[in-house]
């Protein structure tokens, strides 16, 4: 039986790799829905890339809806900077013909973990947490019927990338992360631990151009638009590629490694708000909440790739 997921994201280029690969692996992964959020765009242009990215994949049954349009406390922080003023330059993808659900991203992701199973719905978050956060708020009981969150978030030894303390998705919405990160349901993080581990390099760049299906080009025009802010940041060889190390923990966990230990998120100061605070030496006694990924194969994790990629359109 494949694993149900619901995946609450801001594409975003890699959130759209993220969304393509799970979409690529039927056998592994039953994606129930996809939920926008406002994050590296606002969430007009991320309900819309949403669609686009959908429809490239060939998958055009599976439902969009939109959730919340700014973070829960703070002015939403955007970062057209690295992704473009659609948040998905690059490729020229053709406006969406499928349409945008009705019902609120935030009402979708809570009735349908109500309605299904207790501990057969696992949500994939690929942008800022506040979708997850108020539906926690809304209906608490939601946090006990979750098989698992796993996200794209935070980072550690790494410490920040949108300020010297704090990853972007966490620092979006630190009072979400909050939440979220205190309700109880089993949660694993990949963070810029992992993710700056997964560079794109102009080998494994060209080897998804090579695919020569559309969707390896437009996977390539995205990636080579979105990599030219960090190539520049980090001067590495590649860019890091952030979300589809979700999916790609989701289908091949073994790709990685990390211990259980505490995460708490920090929201009181000015400058380290949006800090992930992991206890990664266990010194607080606090309780365990996440699994804390800290290495990963890049190796295998773009053998991956590239093999989900090819049996797309």
């Amino acid at each position: 039986m494949p694993r149900k997921i619901i995946i609450d994201t801001d594409p975003g280029q890699d959130d759209a790799v993220a969304i393509l690969m799970a979409l690529a692996s039927p056998a592994e992964l039953d994606v129930l829905g996809v939920v926008a959020v406002a994050g590296n765009v606002g969430l007009h242009h991320n309900s819309t890339n949403a669609r686009k990215v959908i429809e490239l994949s060939g998958r055009n049954e599976v439902p969009v809806y939109a959730g919340c349009p700014r973070p829960m406390r703070r002015h939403l922080v955007t970062a057209e900077h690295v992704h473009g003023e659609t948040g998905l330059n690059g490729p020229e993808l053709p406006a969406p013909k499928i349409p945008l659900q009705i019902k609120h991203g935030v009402d979708y992701i809570i009735d349908t973990l109500m309605a299904e199973e207790k501990g057969t719905v696992t949500l994939c978050t690929l942008g800022p947490l506040t979708n997850i956060a108020m539906a926690l708020i809304k209906e608490p009981a939601i946090a006990e019927r979750l098989a698992e969150i796993v996200m794209m978030g935070g980072a550690y030894f790494e410490v920040g990338n949108i300020t010297p303390a704090a990853e972007f998705n966490i620092y979006v919405d630190p009072e979400a992360a909050d939440v979220v990160m205190r309700c109880g349901a089993p949660i694993t993080m990949l963070p810029l631990d992992v993710t700056h581990q997964m560079q794109s390099t102009p080998a494994r760049l060209q080897a998804i151009r090579d695919l020569g299906n559309r969707t390896g080009t437009a996977v390539y025009e995205m990636l080579t638009f979105s990599e030219g802010f960090d190539l520049n940041k980090y001067g590495w060889e590649g860019a890091p590629l952030h979300d589809p190390t979700v999916i790609a923990y989701l289908l091949q966990p073994e790709l990685f490694e990390g211990r259980h230990c505490n995460v708490s998120i920090e929201t009181a100061s000015e400058l380290t708000a949006g800090m992930t605070v992991v206890d990664y030496w266990h010194v607080t006694g606090k309780v365990r909440n996440v699994n804390y990924l800290r290495s990963g194969d890049a190796e295998r994790f773009y053998a991956l790739l590239l093999e989900r990629l090819a049996r797309l359109p």
